[in-house]
């Protein structure tokens, strides 16, 4: 998968920080640096960075869509390999990730994604901040100890760069009411994978068996979101409140 080319000099860390207009846009820039350093042979491989800052909704950045839905799927339901790297500031691999019964809902979301391995390593940065690098393979077994080895140097070759970018870039505020709507629509998102996968419906009828839900029990659409990612249900209105 990967070999020494993986290894990103200093200089073209300088340079990405120097030529991005902000903490995002660098964030994303190192993603998919990354992605393409390590995919030495080809393999298809997703990489993500994600951020946690003191009083500050996360920064995650992903070298693709792919990626980036696997990452915010463990944002909504607070749990997966790599928040459990982040948080913890320990190293989580999976080598064969639909078999492993750690994180059982989240494998759920992501079953059509053919991801088999994952490999999230944290970054060190300042004391108010957590950062971890999350690497996404389709093959089992997809990180040998040697791959693991290149890229936890790989992920500590980013501290410095990262610690300065934090401290160039503030932690961009949210009002409160914008934040709670940002934690929402990851939420509401994780409920409408779990009735598309229960329903085996499209994610138009599965929003809008949501929003039936919650007008014929006179309730937000949030709280009935909330109760599907609790608890992995959906009660189906009965057919003659569906209007």
């Amino acid at each position: 998968m990967a070999g020494n080319s993986a290894l990103t000099t200093a200089n073209e860390y300088q340079d990405l920080l120097l030529d991005s207009p902000g903490f995002p846009e660098f964030l994303l820039g190192l993603a998919t640096i990354t992605a393409s350093r390590l995919r030495g042979d080809g393999s298809p491989l997703e990489c993500s960075i994600t951020v946690e800052r003191d009083g500050a909704p996360s920064t995650v950045a992903c070298s693709s869509e792919e990626g980036h839905k696997l990452d915010e799927t463990q944002y909504a339901l607070d749990a997966g390999p790599c928040l459990t790297a982040l948080r913890g500031q320990r190293t989580v691999l999976v080598n064969d990730f639909p078999n492993d019964d750690r994180w059982g809902q989240y494998l759920d979301l992501i079953a059509e994604d053919d991801v088999h391995s994952v490999l999230a390593v944290p970054i060190v940065t300042a004391p108010a901040s957590k950062a971890a690098l999350n690497c996404y393979a389709r093959t089992m077994h997809a990180f040998d100890p040697a791959v693991v080895v290149l890229i936890y140097y790989h992920a500590a070759s980013m501290s410095r760069i990262l610690r300065l970018a934090l401290r160039l870039h503030a932690p961009e505020v949210f009002p409160d009411g914008l934040r709670a709507a940002l934690k929402s629509r990851a939420l509401v998102d994780a409920a409408v994978s779990l009735v598309m996968l229960q329903t085996r419906g499209g994610r138009d009828d599965a929003l809008g068996l949501l929003q039936i839900a919650a007008t014929s029990s006179n309730r937000r659409v949030q709280e009935i979101a909330r109760e599907i990612v609790d608890g992995g249900s959906f009660p189906v209105p009965p057919m003659g409140r569906q209007r």
